[in-house]
């Protein structure tokens, strides 16, 4: 189901499908890790956005492909920052509040994160 929050953007609140995904449906936490800093994530993945976008037009105004593959390194870049920095916070809420309530919790916790980090390495 897709909601929308306070600013108009749409949310989804269905626990995520697929292979690898361990999550637990959306209403199993109130908060998540990020959300301290959800708005300077925000303002992050927008320029992320305007990297990607900008790759766009260089494709379109066949720049050298020296200079497309130097940015397209930058935004990896970009994104892999965003990802570690997103996972360190998952780390210090999520995985450290069920150490907190420990049993199985903290098991899945870090396997959820095991798995995650595997999945940052194939890239």
């Amino acid at each position: 189901m897709t909601t929308t929050d306070a600013a108009g953007a749409a949310t989804n609140t269905e626990a995520p499908s697929g292979p690898d995904r361990t999550a637990e449906p959306a209403q199993a936490h109130k908060t998540h890790g990020y959300h301290k800093q959800k708005d300077e994530h925000l303002k992050r993945l927008r320029r992320i956005e305007g990297q990607i976008r900008g790759l766009q037009r260089m494709v379109e105004e066949d720049v050298y492909c020296i200079d497309i593959l130097t940015q397209v390194s930058a935004g990896t870049k970009a994104l892999q920052s965003f990802a570690l920095q997103l996972l360190e916070e998952h780390l210090r809420h999520c995985v450290a509040d069920a150490a907190v309530k420990g049993g199985d919790e903290i098991d899945a916790k870090v396997e959820e994160a095991t798995k995650a980090i595997a999945r940052m390495l194939r890239t």
